[in-house]
């Protein structure tokens, strides 16, 4: 599998190598005593060139780690450091995954990442195993492609393999099985990779890091003076996490975990933990068992998101005066409410409309929300298109709310608002009586038969009913050359 001048092949990369022994450390994958081929993401193999190997060439790559030409020849583990939970940590680090490869979207040319969970101990493992459960697996693979079909800026699972060890965990019944998972992601640069050179003192290579990342991820960022870089590359940050927040929050999705060690600087939600979809709107709703304060609740997450980058903004003050760096901080905000307005008119199949008719739509569709406790996906699948949806929400099982008089500033706030494709109602998932969602019992529902007896079945319809969804939303991944 050799780089050819093929436009459907593989173009790989090792621009992360540029960067140097500072900033990671060179380790060698796990062996597995087997190797079961779980999950392949075939679209996005498709995108990077890889779609056309076999099960055992895929195995090869990414459950026995063979180089990918052209890439790196042995792996990464990335150095970080990152505040959990709003505690300073300055152990951790790529402690069970590594970058395995870079390679470049065929379709759009950016520069992805390979990065993977469970392959192993590394220098920053701090006496862990490096293992990753196949549950945890399961459920990183369903949270990413549920997330990719509401249109969230998200890493995307690319493979999930079997590998064959019993684990120890005091959060599942064990021994569990175990798996290594290979995500795909635009950038595994973290605002804990900037922590960890402020905490020790390497001003220069926080300079060096960030011009590496303006210069590998976004060069239309490129001025000539270090200042202007520096708030250029804030503000591109701001916009891009404002972005990512008001899209999961539209989701009705909680991260759990939103420590500064899992928010990338290219703006994508990543490394999907205790994670849990809203059943109904709350603001207090929780993933994390562990999280007793509700510091990353749901309504907590745009916070949660603004003190990180905050973070950011102290790492960059030895290359940038700091009255500058928080003006890039002061657009989070209006970044934000922008997103809202977006993320929200995107998962309504809505085509862009005046100022004051979005904010009126956005108003009256969150106020329903928030009195009225619909099932929050429910509100979304039965009025996707707006006012084109009025004849199948006739028929929901939410008809007379939708005939209340406290739906009545939503339907009058729909007027006026064109839908971005009224043909996609006719599609399989709109035709259909339910939305698609992974509450936590249905995730259950999920993993248990696969516990039990290795049946898979419930976990690829899942993803069948999901990729059902992508395709009328819109949101399902475009190939080499489209539109």
């Amino acid at each position: 599998m050799e780089p050819t001048s093929d436009d459907t092949a593989p173009r790989p990369s090792r621009r992360h190598a540029d960067l140097g022994p500072d900033f990671y450390d060179v380790v060698a994958p796990a062996r597995f005593p087997k190797t079961v081929l779980r999950f392949r993401n075939r679209p996005w193999a498709e995108r990077v060139g890889l779609g056309s190997l076999s099960d055992a060439e895929w195995i090869a790559r990414f459950g026995l780690f063979e180089p990918l030409p052209g890439s790196f020849p042995e792996p990464l583990a990335l150095r970080y450091h990152g505040h959990q939970f709003r505690s300073y940590n300055p152990d951790l680090g790529d402690g069970r995954g590594f970058l395995f490869a870079q390679l470049h979207d065929l379709r759009d040319g950016r520069l992805l990442d390979l990065g993977t969970k469970g392959s192993g101990t590394t220098p920053w493992s701090r006496a862990g195993d490096g293992r990753l459960t196949l549950k945890g697996g399961v459920r990183e693979v369903l949270a990413t492609s549920l997330l990719e079909a509401q249109g969230v800026e998200t890493s995307k699972s690319f493979s999930l393999i079997e590998t064959g060890e019993a684990l120890e965990r005091g959060d599942e019944p064990s021994p569990t099985r175990s798996a290594v998972l290979v995500r795909l992601s635009h950038g595994h640069i973290r605002i804990g990779s900037f922590q960890r050179l402020l905490a020790l003192g390497e001003t220069d290579n926080i300079a060096r890091l960030l011009d590496h990342t303006i210069a590998t991820h976004r060069p239309e960022l490129w001025r000539e003076g270090v200042e202007d870089r520096a708030a250029g590359f804030l503000g591109d940050v701001v916009a891009r996490v404002a972005r990512m927040g008001a899209q999961i929050m539209a989701a009705g999705f909680v991260h759990g975990v939103l420590n500064s060690d899992n928010i990338n600087v290219t703006g994508e939600s990543f490394d999907y933990g205790p994670w849990r979809w809203l059943p109904r709107f709350d603001p207090r709703f929780t993933a994390a068992y562990f999280d007793t304060s509700g510091l990353y609740s749901f309504a907590r997450q745009p916070e949660a998101l603004f003190w990180n980058l905050s973070r950011l903004a102290e790492c960059l003050i030895p290359l940038c005066p700091q009255e500058r760096l928080e003006a890039a901080l002061e657009s989070y905000g209006p970044a934000l409410q922008e997103g809202f307005a977006g993320a929200l008119f995107s998962r309504l199949g809505l085509a862009p409309a005046p100022q004051e008719a979005t904010d009126r739509l956005v108003s009256a569709f969150w106020r329903f929300q928030t009195e009225a406790r619909p099932p929050f996906e429910r509100l979304f699948f039965d009025w996707y298109g707006g006012l084109a949806s009025a004849e199948r929400a006739a028929a929901s099982p939410l008809s007379e709310t939708y005939a209340s008089d406290a739906f009545a500033p939503v339907k009058r706030a729909f007027e006026g608002i064109a839908p971005v494709d009224a043909g996609r109602l006719a599609l399989p998932y709109f035709a259909g009586s339910e939305p698609c969602t992974l509450l936590i019992d249905e995730v259950e529902a999920i993993w248990a038969p696969i516990a039990e007896s290795d049946d898979w079945s419930a976990f690829h319809d899942t993803l069948a009913r999901i990729e059902t969804m992508a395709a009328a939303c819109g949101t399902m991944p475009k190939g080499i050359g489209q539109g």
